[in-house]
């Protein structure tokens, strides 16, 4: 019976879990469903602003260049003979023509010993002291690296070689040790003298000055000495940046008596084009955010997560401002972004003539320097603005920062909701199992009585003999 009575629904018959169920689902969906659209609104807006954050960044990432005048005043630099040298310029160089002649190449000193029979050979006991420009270094030679091989190890290895290279040449006459110079040009001879030891060092000494070269000089080192526009120069090395302001020069041949090369410096609007049309790409991709994320969609007639948001729209504003300014400080050349063919379209985006823009950069690139750099250039300006939004602290930060705040706050919410939704359910599971065991034990009772009725009126009917003998004894007794 106990089994009987705490079972949910026996008694009554009726499925307690599913009333309860939706008797508690009924109670709580007004709120539910309005904490609900409160979270999938403040979702919405928390990856809306992502999204202007990734677009702001985006931006914000061309305006470097913009910004520093030597990135756009790019310079191409030209040689009629690349045979003879290569060449580049920076936004330094002046645009023109340069004649060129290359008389002969800096060179590196290299010396060669006479040969011997291989590698191990032996050649001497002692210290080798070896020069180059006004670096030395003293290299002890012992028992152990004494050999042809072991002397140009111990010339590789040395911590404070002063820039030679040890090798091995092999020929049919035999192996001969090859020094060569790191540097080039006249500074950077190479001297090598020995002291002490078997004396057999002695047939690698190099110097000159004292008059022993028992090695062989096989390359002097030397300066470049070449021309430019038929003045004489020179270099100790080929790559040469002292000459022609802003020019660097490659030297790679010798050209023939009387035959120089044209050298040619002018100005190069394909880096600025790109850059420009690399900003212009960025902000039509922010602006079709904005659009996208506070716009509000005619044919299906959905709103953007963050239409009407003031955040947005005092940006786009000063945007705006920014935009369309003129710059009337500017002498001469392009004062706004439509002198340099950029201009506003019904889209709400903006278009760029690269016809325009690239005569606009021929004609005076540095008033396009000054209107898009310096403290009042329009990327300057763009730069202050975005990072005022995007900065750590900054309006976005802030406005992120009340979003999640939002965000946590329905999840208390929601959990409180859970909750005493829990205890309202709860209360109703009590009350139901409550009627239900009352109805149980009123069923119990009915049917005690309908089995006590039954068996009564089932005896009466099978002794009727009986019983009506009985009452007529009682009849009797009680007329007697």
């Amino acid at each position: 019976m106990s089994s009987a009575i705490s079972s949910t629904g026996i008694g009554s018959g009726l499925d307690i879990n599913a009333i309860v169920s939706s008797l508690t689902t009924s109670a709580g969906a007004a709120e539910t469903n309005a904490l609900n659209r409160r979270q999938t609104a403040l979702t919405a807006q928390v990856s809306a602003f992502g999204t202007l954050s990734s677009a702001l960044a985006t931006l914000q990432a061309t305006l470097t260049t913009l910004q520093d005048p030597t990135k756009l005043s790019g310079r191409t630099a030209t040689l009629a003979d690349t045979n003879i040298a290569t060449a580049t310029a920076t936004s330094t160089a002046i645009a023109g023509q340069y004649s060129l002649q290359v008389q002969n190449l800096a060179t590196a000193a290299s010396l060669s010993s006479a040969p011997v029979l291989n590698a191990n050979s032996i050649i001497g006991t002692g210290s080798l002291t070896i020069v180059v420009g006004g670096a030395s270094t003293t290299i002890t030679i012992d028992s152990t690296t004494n050999s042809l091989g072991g002397i140009v190890a111990a010339i590789n290895g040395a911590t404070n070689n002063p820039g030679v290279r040890a090798s091995i040449l092999t020929t049919t006459a035999g192996a001969r040790l090859v020094l060569s110079g790191s540097s080039t040009g006249a500074a950077n001879a190479i001297t090598v003298t020995q002291s002490g030891g078997d004396g057999g060092l002695a047939s690698l000494v190099y110097d000159p000055a004292h008059g022993t070269t028992n090695l062989t000089q096989t390359q002097a080192a030397q300066d470049a000495n070449f021309t430019v526009n038929g003045f004489a120069a020179a270099s100790a090395s080929n790559l040469v940046s002292s000459v022609i302001g802003g020019v660097t020069l490659n030297l790679l041949k010798t050209t023939a008596v009387n035959t120089p090369t044209t050298l040619t410096i002018g100005n190069d609007t394909t880096g600025a084009q790109t850059s420009i049309s690399t900003f212009v790409t960025a902000l039509n991709g922010l602006l079709t955010s904005i659009h996208s994320l506070t716009g509000y969609n005619v044919a299906t007639k959905a709103a953007g997560p963050l239409l009407g948001n003031q955040t947005l729209l005092s940006f786009q504003n000063q945007l705006s401002k920014i935009l369309g300014q003129v710059n009337t400080s500017i002498a001469g050349g392009a004062r706004s972004l439509t002198d340099l063919g950029i201009t506003a379209n019904p889209q709400g985006t903006y278009s760029t003539n690269a016809t325009t823009l690239g005569n606009a950069l021929i004609a005076n690139v540095g008033s396009i320097s000054q209107l898009l750099g310096g403290t009042k250039g329009i990327a300057t300006q763009i730069n202050t603005l975005v990072t005022g939004y995007t900065q750590a602290g900054g309006l976005l930060d802030t406005v992120n920062k009340g979003l999640q705040s939002g965000l946590s706050d329905v999840s208390k919410q929601q959990a409180a909701l859970k909750a005493r939704l829990a205890i309202y359910s709860a209360t109703l599971t009590q009350e139901y199992n409550a009627m239900d065991t009352a109805v149980a034990l009123l069923k119990q009772t009915q049917t005690y009585l309908t089995q006590a009725f039954n068996t009564g009126t089932g005896s009466t009917s099978g002794g009727s003999t009986s019983q009506s003998t009985g009452l007529g004894s009682g009849t009797l007794s009680t007329g007697g």
